[in-house]
């Protein structure tokens, strides 16, 4: 399909990038390889999209190399997909993929693996191999995947603007009586016209008490006259997503709604003050339940309060580095992106979540969308 939006996509001269990145980290921790499972850091090194199944698809990245290990009867499927040049090396239904990717590693040295490798291919890696010779490469793929690019930061905020404007049509659209399956069909059709990668990538409509889990109520919920009301939902642009919840009543007129949004928005205000160049992740998660504790909410994870930690990294993953939650002592840098989300649940009654996201600059935090305007007037009167 023709590319639609006035954001460009990642290009295969940044994939390279990273692969030269990767290779340095490589050589600097001693590794002989990097192999890449089907999972998104494959997306991100080499441009493949491919899900996991029980016959193993990945890449090696090595010093010098980089090769597909592919089951032979997926060739021709993965030539006709993008992805960066490199060696495709099949293996046939009666071989084992982990006994190619040996033979190619030969005596090297220790294989760094993918955290998101599936645990079936890590048991038939450490046969071939031994225990000895496989090292966890998660922490060194996410040093990397955290720190956004300038053209990954520019799709994210796409990304955002796009689900913004839906959550304002949603807002204008809504009435007492409509099913929260209407709204989450009427969200996901517009991602859809917009041109998301699949529609909606999730989407949480929750009405009345539903609000107060965090994750939303099974089965159909009917919009009542004085319902809170609970959007989130998000959609990917080339891999790279949205995510953003706005909570709010159609009428004013409640107190004590109001005055627990007041405390929600001031919760997030405090994340976002924090968040400061060479900050711990962990300050940030501090200082929105310091907020709720000045108004006797929590403290810790008790409720009434914030159930939950602050916030979670965002990229090709929904959640991922750097999570903004206790006892993460990363240090804030230039290109991290995380969301600003410090829920408020009154058990039985309601809860209140406003979800906007951060990317950190050179001089600081920004926000990827401006934070909602009001209780009842979430997107400000014309």
């Amino acid at each position: 399909m023709s590319w639609q939006h006035p954001v460009p996509r990642i290009t295969d001269q940044e994939r390279l990038e990273r692969l030269s990145r990767l290779r340095q980290l490589l050589e600097t921790e001693g590794l002989a390889g990097m192999l890449l499972g089907p999972s998104e850091s494959l997306l991100y090194f080499t441009g493949l999209v491919w899900h996991a199944s029980e016959r193993f698809l990945g890449a090696l990245v090595t010093p010098t190399g980089l090769y597909y290990i592919v089951p032979g009867f997926e060739r021709s499927r993965v030539e006709t997909l993008p992805h960066l040049p490199g060696e495709i090396l099949e293996w046939q239904e009666e071989e084992s993929s982990a006994a190619l990717v040996a033979r190619l590693l030969g005596n090297a040295g220790k294989l760094a693996l993918d955290d998101a490798m599936p645990l079936y291919f890590y048991h038939a890696l450490a046969a071939e191999l031994g225990t000895d010779r496989l090292a966890n490469g998660g922490p060194l793929i996410n040093r990397l995947r955290c720190i956004k690019s300038p053209a990954e930061i520019a799709l994210i905020q796409y990304a955002m603007g796009l689900t913004l404007d839906i959550h304002r049509q949603v807002f204008a659209s809504l009435k007492p009586g409509m099913l929260a399956s209407e709204v989450v069909k009427f969200i996901d059709q517009r991602h859809r016209e917009v041109g998301a990668d699949d529609g909606s990538t999730f989407c949480i409509v929750s009405f009345g008490e539903a609000t107060s889990l965090p994750h939303g109520a099974e089965g159909d919920q009917v919009l009542g006259e004085d319902d809170v009301i609970l959007v989130d939902t998000g959609c990917r642009i080339d891999g790279y997503h949205s995510d953003l919840t706005r909570t709010y009543k159609l009428k004013p007129g409640d107190s004590a709604f109001e005055d627990a949004w007041a405390i929600e928005r001031a919760g997030q205000q405090a994340v976002f003050d924090a968040a400061r160049l060479g900050a711990p992740c962990s300050s940030l998660d501090d200082a929105a339940r310091a907020v709720l504790e000045k108004h006797a909410l929590g403290p810790d994870y008790r409720l009434p309060g914030l159930p939950h930690r602050a916030g979670h990294g965002l990229g090709l993953q929904i959640h991922e580095e750097p999570y903004i939650v206790r006892g993460n002592t990363t240090a804030l840098a230039a290109g991290m992106c995380f969301s600003n989300e410090p829920m408020i649940v009154f058990p039985g009654k309601f809860g209140i979540r406003l979800e906007d996201h951060i990317y950190m600059t050179d001089s600081g935090p920004r926000w990827f969308t401006e934070p909602s305007k009001g209780p009842s007037d979430p997107f400000g009167t014309p």
